[in-house]
């Protein structure tokens, strides 16, 4: 993956009580990306915290190892040095309640009406889960959209990201290419994979463009399901934790028989709040 340069700068942030402003909307219009500082409280972080290290010291599933993304700086196996490195705790919902707190919060969820309109749906087939991006063995993920393995009515999902630590370029946070969930791209432009080929010249320019997403503990990253973005490595002394949920909005439903309606979503009403 190409690295970003030093310059880069660092995204707007904003703040407000349950809702977004027009400005801010305009933003996310405009960026794919939001940044609200310090939505969920110390407590809370606390509790999903403590969740997070029973749930590491127990291995339950389903996890994601390092090991299963073949990315760049990953282990070649589960049976090799740091093949048993912990990428991703899936199914945060069935964590502990905690996490189903946190989905329903009304910070989340107004913000989210703002976005999607007055009924918002919490697929538990995508995202649902802690990122964790270990000290030793994390990968590189190269540029990417959420969007591109999954299966909605419309391409209009809000990604929701919490910090519970420090985000940094050092420890990998995430990177976002402003604008380019408007933006349409040739089969050319992309992988096998999916992920933009970075030796391409038109490509090269919208990664030069690129922010850093850097966060607080309590820190939310609002951004669009193909807003454009991919992470480093972790390269400090202490393993990163973040809880991801996404979202859709009440007339855009997972298609029949798909990945996305494998499994059951958490209904949030416009009554509920």
């Amino acid at each position: 993956m190409t690295s970003l340069t030093s310059g880069l700068e660092s995204p707007p942030v904003h703040s407000s009580p349950a809702c977004f402003s027009q400005q801010e909307l305009d933003a996310w219009k405009r960026d794919g990306y939001i940044i609200v500082r310090r939505l969920a409280d110390e407590r809370m972080m606390d509790a999903m915290r403590e969740e997070i290290r029973e749930a590491l010291v127990r291995l339950n599933g389903p996890i994601e190892y390092e090991a299963d993304v073949h990315y760049p700086g990953a282990p070649e196996s589960r049976d090799s040095e740091g093949g048993n490195t912990v990428r991703r705790l899936k199914q945060a919902h069935s964590r502990g309640f905690v996490f189903t707190q946190w989905i329903q919060h009304p910070s989340i969820v107004g913000r989210l009406r703002d976005i999607l309109g007055p009924t918002v749906a919490c697929p538990l087939a995508h995202h649902n889960c802690i990122m964790t991006k270990s000290s030793r063995f994390s990968s590189e993920t190269g540029w990417h959209q959420d969007i591109r393995y999954w299966s909605f009515i419309k391409p209009e999902l809000v990604n929701v990201w919490l910090a519970l630590g420090e985000e940094s370029p050092e420890n990998g946070c995430l990177q976002l290419i402003p604008g380019t969930h408007l933006q349409t791209f040739s089969p050319d432009r992309l992988d096998p994979d999916l992920f933009l080929r970075p030796e391409i010249a038109e490509n090269k320019v919208l990664i030069d463009s690129a922010i850093e997403a850097k966060l607080d503990p309590g820190d939310v990253l609002f951004f669009h399901c193909r807003t454009f973005h991919a992470a480093g490595a972790n390269l400090t002394s202490q393993t990163k934790h973040s809880v991801v949920f996404t979202y859709r909005g009440g007339d855009n439903a997972p298609l029949p028989g798909s990945r996305s309606a494998s499994l059951p979503e958490l209904l949030i009403p416009a009554e509920s709040q």
